[in-house]
């Protein structure tokens, strides 16, 4: 199995600064970067460090996993947000998953061992969401394997001749929700293994919640309607 490192930034020199130098890179046979944008110095710090930024041509989330699998090189890929939120060692809790034949491996703070940012307050309305979503998704489209509950965390790993199986959208918010539910559908092999996540080093997630949520609520009711 070989695999790729990917890391998905815009606006992340603080998280970069925090999790690049903590990353196993020599772990793994490719590493690169896709840019949504940077105007902070993510791709100029990235650069200086030795991996290899690509800037997105296309703007948008969906976009940012496509031309990340389109440079992928390698039998998977793994995808890493530096957002100073999650231990950067646990990147190297994907390939045994991946060998013994996985096909979508997700990094779940759902999971019994796992931790959410939202677990310190009252209120959870973001982990209530996705775990509200995993449940419908599951009901939905699961026809073998386990269900996949932390179905919005972005930090995952991917066979490479998988992704494009699903034939991903090109465009939307909906990647990590559409892998899961493609995957259910096309009888993918998926798995989840527990994760720690805290809150982010510095900034506010750039999906906000309502918007988001009716984008993803959207992108179930294509699915419904959606050929094989």
């Amino acid at each position: 199995m070989r695999l790729t490192l990917c890391l998905l930034t815009w606006n992340e020199i603080d998280g970069c600064r925090h999790d690049v130098p903590r990353l196993p890179l020599d772990r793994f046979e490719e590493v690169y970067a896709v840019d949504g944008g940077s105007t902070d110095g993510t791709s100029e710090y990235l650069a200086s460090v030795g991996i290899r930024v690509y800037r997105q041509e296309v703007s948008g989330y969906n976009a940012a996993y496509l031309a990340a699998f389109q440079r992928c090189g390698t039998d998977a890929l793994l995808m890493f947000h530096p957002k100073g939120s999650i231990d950067p060692a646990t990147v190297l809790e994907f390939r045994p998953w991946l060998e013994r034949g996985a096909d979508l491996v997700i990094a779940s703070r759902l999971l019994a061992g796992g931790a959410n940012e939202e677990d310190d307050r009252l209120l959870k309305p973001r982990k209530w969401f996705v775990a509200g979503l995993g449940r419908l998704a599951a009901l939905l489209w699961k026809r073998q394997g386990p269900a996949i509950r932390d179905v919005l965390h972005g930090y995952r790993a991917m066979r490479r001749d998988a992704f494009f199986a699903i034939s991903p959208l090109p465009t939307g918010v909906s990647m990590d929700l559409e892998m899961v539910v493609r995957g259910y559908k096309k009888r993918l092999r998926l798995v989840e293994f527990p994760v720690q996540e805290r809150q982010r080093l510095k900034g506010a997630t750039r999906f906000k919640a309502l918007p988001t949520g009716r984008k993803l609520l959207r992108y179930v009711w294509f699915e419904l309607g959606r050929k094989e």
